[in-house]
């Protein structure tokens, strides 16, 4: 198996990862290309994005602090332990299955990057919501982590924007962090029951880690709306493969 296609999406999907999310729509059609099938590409993917988020986490650690008045220790708890849920019902999940679902979960990603931040100041203006909502709303972001995990970067900026009136550039810190959580609760099971292609993984893995901490570095200075633009398009061109794959 060439090393080059999974190292250099590994290097993408990492930097994607600590600039604004949404770093599995670089890694896992590498893998599919690959000939994996979709659940492990997916179980791989996670796995091989766990050091690029670690590192990114690591870069950005001196920021992090409370989101909304809830410790950010106690999101990372709930972020790990229903990440093991979502990663258990992917390995519960049958391969065809999952073929036809995750082009919508590809949707729904592309949809929450597209129109997440015009949502999110729409409600924000019109919606006062406390600390348990957000809480509740880390346990389904922590599930989907652990199940899909593309856009949940995204997601969680524009959760924490809304519930907790954070900006987005604040939201790095926590956002990396819950991240990286939520891939090292899953790769624990995805390891477990033997769903990860280590062929691809490795080199994808070191990728990702070059990848994270140049992201982490950039991310202070790249413009919001290029790096916006950019996730768009990949997002865009993923979920429309997919959906083709799928159901062509």
């Amino acid at each position: 198996m060439t090393i080059t296609l999974p190292l250099a999406a590994g290097l993408v999907g990492g930097a994607m990862n600590a600039l604004a999310g949404g770093g599995t729509f670089a890694t896992l059609p590498a893998l599919i290309a690959l000939g994996l099938p979709a659940n492990v590409a997916n179980a791989t993917s996670n796995v091989a994005l766990l050091p690029g988020a670690a590192t990114s986490a690591w870069a950005f650690r001196d920021e992090l602090g409370p989101v909304g008045g809830v410790d950010w220790r106690l999101l990372g708890a709930i972020t790990f332990a229903s990440a093991l849920v979502g990663s258990l019902l992917l390995v519960a999940t049958p391969t065809r299955a999952f073929d036809l679902i995750i082009p919508w979960l590809l949707l729904f990603a592309f949809v929450i990057i597209a129109f997440g931040k015009h949502a999110t100041d729409w409600l924000h203006d019109r919606v006062t919501i406390g600390r348990p909502t957000l809480i509740g709303a880390q346990a389904l972001l922590g599930v989907y982590g652990g199940y899909f995990g593309g856009g949940v970067g995204l997601m969680t900026t524009a959760v924490y924007g809304l519930l907790a009136g954070v900006s987005p550039r604040a939201l790095f810190a926590p956002r990396v962090t819950m991240l990286g959580i939520a891939n090292l609760a899953a790769a624990g099971v995805f390891v477990a029951f033997g769903l990860v292609a280590w062929a691809a993984c490795v080199p994808m893995l070191l990728g990702a880690i070059a990848g994270g901490w140049v992201g982490a570095k950039v991310g202070k200075r790249l413009p919001a709306r290029a790096v916006r633009a950019w996730t768009l398009l990949v997002t865009g061109v993923t979920t429309a493969v997919f959906f083709w794959r799928a159901y062509a």
